[in-house]
């Protein structure tokens, strides 16, 4: 199957990185380069755009899209949690910019031997890492019923969790739950009918839920930022676009905690913790897509860009091997 995947925000994200023609940017999801062209185009021979992805397949399309900036191009196939590791490793001490395009791509949406989608029958999977030992298919019929209300709970939002988790149980005892169509049975047969005529397909925020836990999507995410946010030169921008409120919610709360990390009482008239402001919140409300843009995309309703900037102490060169 093609790779196709349309990258949302682009303008906004092209904006907000005010990109440096000589400058070293990050993009720790790949997917298949729409923002990594743009980010390309805008550099000159000096500069370096270090594409990351965790899906071999995205890897090699946008090294196809890349192909004629490949000069300033490095592509990785790695996880974006492994970010800081992979730009020392390449020989650069800090980067000017980093973008994160959290969530699916439209691609593993669309690709039904990929497992994303409750809408085709297909392999439980929903890996996007193909190499990661773990699939859907473990988490549903190895994991205990407690973890599975948990995770459904905590990563899908999930008011029928527990009904979903005790029929997961029931049926895998009787055989495997090897495909989606079937998963897809087990969640539509837990929750009550009239509740299943609101708000959507009734497996969204299950099949969130557990491609979350396979993915280790909001442990990634929240053990990442701070180590990024570091990688920064004075004045580097990090732009990071979620999709759902569990991920918004920890990139606002982290970004603040890197812009005022005090921890002092309120009432101590001055600072005595010694925890200093890494940078600042240039987003203090969410820049969503445009009613255009949604238009021409519905998958691009829900996205939302934060973006933090480095504190603008005196600027170092960026070099290879620190120098």
């Amino acid at each position: 199957m093609e790779y196709k995947h349309e990258s949302v925000l682009i303008n906004e994200v092209i904006e907000q990185l005010k990109i440096r023609p000589g400058g070293i940017y990050a993009d720790g999801t790949l997917g298949g380069g729409g923002h990594s062209f743009q980010i390309a185009a805008r550099l000159s021979d000096g500069g370096k755009l270090i594409g990351i992805d965790q899906d071999e397949d995205a890897v090699e399309a946008a090294g196809r899209h890349l192909s004629v900036y490949k000069d300033r191009c490095i592509l990785v196939h790695d996880n974006y949690e492994n970010m800081v590791s992979i730009v020392k490793g390449l020989g650069f001490d800090k980067v000017n910019g980093i973008l994160l395009d959290l969530g699916v791509s439209s691609y593993q949406l669309d690709n039904a031997e990929r497992g994303f989608s409750y809408n085709q029958d297909a392999p439980l999977d929903m890996r996007m890492d193909q190499t990661n030992p773990l699939s859907a298919k473990e988490v549903v019929n190895e994991w205990s019923e407690e973890e599975l209300v948990r995770i459904l709970r905590e990563y899908g939002e999930e008011r029928y969790a527990s009904n979903i988790a005790r029929n997961i149980v029931r049926e895998r005892e009787k055989k495997p739950i090897e495909r989606t169509g079937q998963l897809v049975t087990i969640i539509r047969s837990s929750i009550p009918m009239k509740m299943q005529e609101r708000g959507g397909n009734p497996c969204k925020r299950s099949f969130q839920a557990i491609r979350i836990a396979v993915n280790r999507e909001l442990e990634v995410l929240s053990d990442s930022i701070d180590g990024m946010i570091d990688l920064l030169a004075p004045g580097g921008r990090f732009c990071i676009i979620t999709f759902q409120s569990l991920e918004d919610r920890i990139v606002k709360n982290a970004f603040r905690k890197n812009e005022n990390p005090c921890i002092c009482p309120p009432e101590f008239p001055v600072c005595v913790c010694g925890r200093k402001s890494k940078g600042t919140v240039i987003t203090k409300k969410a820049i969503v897509p445009s009613a255009e843009e949604i238009r021409h995309n519905k998958r691009a309703s829900s996205a939302k860009l934060r973006v933090f900037e480095k504190i603008a102490e005196q600027e170092n060169e960026i070099s290879r091997d620190g120098k």
